[in-house]
């Protein structure tokens, strides 16, 4: 090193942080990684004009089972060291190009020479971690340690250096405080180094990082609160620091905003999901520190992107109206005008709640932006909608991104996406139509979704889409099951029912009792024999679908007795197949329980109803 200028030596490091940031695309076609191979034979080239580390033990973290990530993992917190003296300062410059060697190998997906380089920088750093030269590069060394383990699906070593590096932060913050050096400050001459503004923002995106990755780690081992709770931080810190690319931000918050939804926390999801709208607008408007070029070119993405956040507000629409209908329904699905009025009690409180401590913990933004978020949404509510009026307000929003969603999710090329997204537009039909007091309009209602989910079926091929088929032939027939008894309802209001209403009721019989019965034949093995055990997965539609056609055999109207006879033997005939399989499958049983208790009781009707017929048809 002596032999060798310093400024020389920076020379060479500037050049391989130039073609370290050459984009992939921007090399030969045939050789992608040009560049990063060479920024790594001038990193390897400085790394020897540096010259050998200093001697120390391997003092790679280890945890109990001997793959961890430091004494923080352990809770043992570190002590501040600071670099003095040329050996000190020699051993830092030296993991800084360990560093840069070991993303270089991650980048061109030679782990575990990136891992090793990763290790050294570590080793080398290990006793001036907490200090203001190497706490930056420390933190930065285990967060690429962190996403190398997850991408080996190692979570528990991934999650001890995250967390590691998360409580190097804190108590760095804590004790010292002062924006750190940033790792390429070793190699630039005294007069090129950072202001303290510049340090502290990099240092900050620094910590950033750390937590979308500790997000990502927490929801890949199921610990989904905390996930939830260090994606927003991440979301939070990014708007802050303004370095995010708005369509990146947009889909994390819109993401984030099923979480909630989940959880039924309206509130949050509504704020996730107001948030999304206003960064997306950004996209191509606003530059950010994150910002790419890039990103305006790909309109494709861009679209893709817009679809998906439209199916997540969707979700927000739809689960909101399904809580409000499990809310106020009584034991036969109908409104129940005791429990609305509950709820018309309990709005006051939950009005009270939006000024609480809830609403600023979720808060995207200050300033402009706070309110722009705000505007969206003082035009959705979060509240269970109690009536029709505030459920069609619900509905035709969740169908207006029904549209938006489908101008990117076409049939062609999307076929699953767009199925999904034409079945939850038949539940916000049929959702609304719990709301609707009026029998006709709900009827209506059904009608629509009948009329958008049967062309699924002509396009769709049974035998690549079975389970999505079994699904669209369950709920059609579902829908012209409901729309049968809304009829009848409406017939048994007439004194004297005409011919056409009678026509009516069994065409849509018909209509129910040909999809059920598709269902159901779809469950048959390739020799058309009915499966005698069940599986777990389509058990209880099986059963329903068993169920209601014995109950629509019951429900035909005809003047024929001897047709009549047909229909009750072939409606006992299915009750019974329900009580033989529960009787076997006892499991079965607690799936179908109403349904269970009232084919017994048809069971034991039945035969003293057709034995009643046929006596009357022998004297007749």
């Amino acid at each position: 090193m002596a032999s060798t200028p310093w400024a020389e030596i920076r020379e060479k490091f500037q050049a391989a942080l130039a073609l370290s940031r050459v984009e992939l695309h921007k090399n030969p076609e045939k050789e992608p990684y040009k560049s990063k191979y060479g920024a790594r034979a001038l990193l390897e080239e400085v790394k020897a004009l540096l010259g050998p580390a200093p001697e120390d033990e391997d003092e790679r973290p280890q945890t109990d089972d001997g793959l961890g990530a430091g004494d923080h993992a352990l809770g043992l917190p570190a002590e501040a060291v600071e670099v003095e003296g040329p050996v000190a300062q020699g051993a830092v410059r030296l993991a800084v190009i360990e560093f840069h060697l070991g993303v270089n190998h991650i980048d061109t997906e030679e782990l575990s020479a990136g891992e090793e380089h990763l290790v050294k920088c570590l080793r080398l750093l290990r006793r001036y971690r907490l200090s203001h030269d190497c706490v930056s590069l420390y933190i930065q060394a285990q967060n690429n340690l962190g996403i190398l383990w997850s991408e080996r699906e190692e979570i528990e070593t991934a999650q001890a250096y995250l967390e590691s590096s998360e409580a190097l932060y804190n108590q760095y913050m804590k004790e010292i405080g002062s924006p750190p050096l940033d790792p390429t400050e070793h190699f630039l001459p005294e007069e090129e180094k950072l202001a303290e503004q510049e340090r502290s923002k990099r240092f900050e995106k620094v910590y950033t990082h750390n937590l979308y990755y500790l997000a990502q780690v927490y929801q890949h081992m199921e610990m989904f609160e905390k996930a939830a709770h260090y994606c927003h931080s991440t979301l939070k810190r990014q708007l802050e620091h303004n370095a995010y690319h708005p369509i990146e931000w947009a889909i994390n918050a819109a993401t984030l905003s099923q979480f909630y939804i989940n959880k039924l926390c309206f509130m949050e999801a509504r704020h996730c999901l107001s948030a999304a709208n206003v960064i997306f607008g950004q996209t191509g408007k606003i530059s950010t520190e994150d910002t790419t070029e890039a990103e305006g070119d790909v309109p494709e993405l861009y679209h893709q992107r817009k679809g998906e956040i439209a199916r997540c507000w969707i979700k927000y629409c739809l689960t909101l109206l399904q809580n409000a209908q499990l809310s106020m329904q009584d034991n036969i699905g109908e409104l129940d005008l005791d429990k609305q009025s509950e709820l018309r009690a309990l709005r006051k409180k939950e009005l009270d709640e939006e000024e609480s401590v809830r609403k600023k913990a979720v808060q995207f933004g200050t300033g402009e932006l706070c309110d722009a978020i705000s505007a969206v949404e003082e035009k959705v509510s979060y509240l269970r909608p109690l009536d029709f009026e505030e459920a069609r307000e619900l509905f035709l929003l969740g169908q207006h991104y029904v549209f938006e969603a489908k101008e990117f999710f076409q049939i062609d090329g999307y076929v699953t996406d767009h199925i999904e997204v034409v079945q939850d537009h038949s539940a916000l039909f049929k959702v609304l139509a719990f709301f609707e007091t009026d029998m006709e309009r709900r009827c209506k209602m059904h009608k629509r979704r009948i009329a958008m989910l049967e062309p699924l079926i002509v396009d769709l091929n049974p035998q690549y889409y079975l389970l999505v088929n079994r699904q669209i032939q369950f709920e059609i027939a579902h829908a012209y099951y409901d729309m049968m008894d809304l009829k009848v309802a409406i017939a048994d209001k007439l004194r004297d029912p005409d011919s056409h209403i009678v026509k009516k009721i069994n065409n849509l019989n018909k209509s129910a009792l040909k999809y059920y019965q598709l269902f159901l034949d779809s469950l048959r093995d390739p020799n058309k024999v009915f499966p005698e055990h069940i599986g777990e997965d389509v058990l209880r539609p099986a059963m329903l679908a068993k169920f209601r056609v014995a109950r629509l055999y019951g429900k035909i109207i005809t003047a024929d007795p001897k047709k009549e006879l047909e229909n009750l033997a072939t409606s006992l005939e299915h009750y019974k197949f329900i009580v033989d399989y529960c009787e076997k499958h006892p499991e079965a049983a607690q799936e179908i329980e109403v349904e269970l208790e009232l084919s017994k009781e048809m069971v034991s009707l039945l035969p003293t109803k057709m034995e009643r017929f046929r006596t009357k048809m022998a004297l007749t």
